[in-house]
């Protein structure tokens, strides 16, 4: 697994604002069980997923990632000028190009930015949080605005039991500055194994076979996924990613005081949990309430932690994705906020 050794003691790129947008649409499990062959026991057993929130026709990947930028700006207490990246983590952009983080970048105002988007999947935000913290500890950048957005339901087959049930819409972001050594992200570990590009994918859209009235008609512009093959490399993988990044930090699962994984499903967070020998009390989860938000689901969850007061100065989070690719990413963060962000999501 590819991953950055630490060189004496890390940090000085630390997380300084936090924000999420979420859709207003609230899909449940009951809502589903009306479409397709299924019911609240048979996902909630399975996932533990309960509801969803769902974006209108209207609603865009940049309109939420938007709205969770200017949550963390916010919380940052910073104007849009100061930023000097905006990196958008997500698959599911507004357009196949400009990036989406180019939109976001002109609606919010951050003129003196500049902008690309990431493409890792439901791992971008944890791709993204390296290359972030790179460029600050660098000297390259010395703000920037890290955003995981993603509508997955767009492409999502309604008729699909085994996907449909799974995915939700929206936004997290992060405002990155400067820090003191030992604080900030510490350590990454990131990975892919591009021989399984055909687990978890869409097939029809791209250059290699582009979208056609007949490929619609057979559903080839939604996402496929070999359920069983990406289950059990998650399972495998989410637990590894963590001991590899906290082995970059020098540090142990002894010394992780918050764990803020990938939110797909229940029974993976809890198998990458106790490989680390954490309990329920040292992690977060909101799968429930979202479900498989993509690239959103680890900087969604990091703000609702903050906001309930999970988190505090000090603190060690470790963050784990994995995604379409196959690919995988794990971050350790020394907390460097010394006080409770404030504001509401979205």
């Amino acid at each position: 697994m590819p991953h950055r050794k630490a060189d004496g003691v890390r940090g000085g790129a630390g997380i300084v604002g936090v924000g999420m947008s979420v859709p207003e649409r609230v899909l449940t499990n009951d809502d589903l069980a009306g479409m397709v062959a299924t019911s609240d026991e048979w996902i909630v057993s399975r996932t533990g997923i309960r509801e969803r929130r769902v974006a209108s026709p209207e609603e865009a990947t940049s309109d939420l990632a938007i709205a969770a930028s200017r949550d963390a700006l916010a919380c940052a207490r910073m104007d849009a000028t100061e930023v000097d990246l905006v990196l958008c983590a997500t698959c599911t952009g507004d357009f196949l190009w400009p990036s989406t983080a180019c939109l976001v970048q002109h609606s919010i105002g951050a003129e003196r930015a500049a902008a690309f988007d990431l493409s890792a999947a439901c791992a971008g935000f944890c791709y993204g949080l390296e290359v972030a913290a790179s460029l600050i500890e660098s000297g390259a950048v010395r703000c920037a605005l890290l955003v995981g957005a993603d509508t997955l339901t767009k492409h999502v087959d309604w008729t699909d039991r085994s996907t449909c049930v799974l995915f939700g819409d929206g936004a997290g972001a992060v405002v990155l500055k400067r820090c003191p050594p030992g604080y900030g992200v510490l350590g990454s570990a990131m990975g892919a194994d591009g021989s399984h590009a055909r687990s978890l994918y869409v097939p029809a859209g791209g250059t290699r076979t582009p979208l056609t009235a007949a490929r619609i008609a057979a559903r080839q512009d939604k996402m496929l996924m070999r359920g069983a093959e990406v289950f059990r490399f998650a399972v495998r993988i989410m637990g590894e990613a963590c001991l590899a990044a906290l082995e970059t930090a020098c540090l142990s699962p002894a010394d992780v005081d918050v764990f803020i994984p990938h939110q797909a499903n229940i029974r993976i967070i809890r198998a990458a949990a106790q490989r680390m020998g954490l309990g329920d009390d040292r992690m977060y989860n909101n799968v429930d309430r979202y479900g498989n938000t993509s690239a959103a689901s680890v900087p969604i969850a990091l703000t609702e932690a903050v906001r309930v007061g999970r988190i505090k100065a000090g603190d060690v989070i470790v963050f784990v994705g994995f995604g379409a690719g196959l690919t995988w990413g794990a971050n350790v963060v020394r907390w460097c906020r010394q006080e409770k962000p404030t504001g509401a999501a979205a």
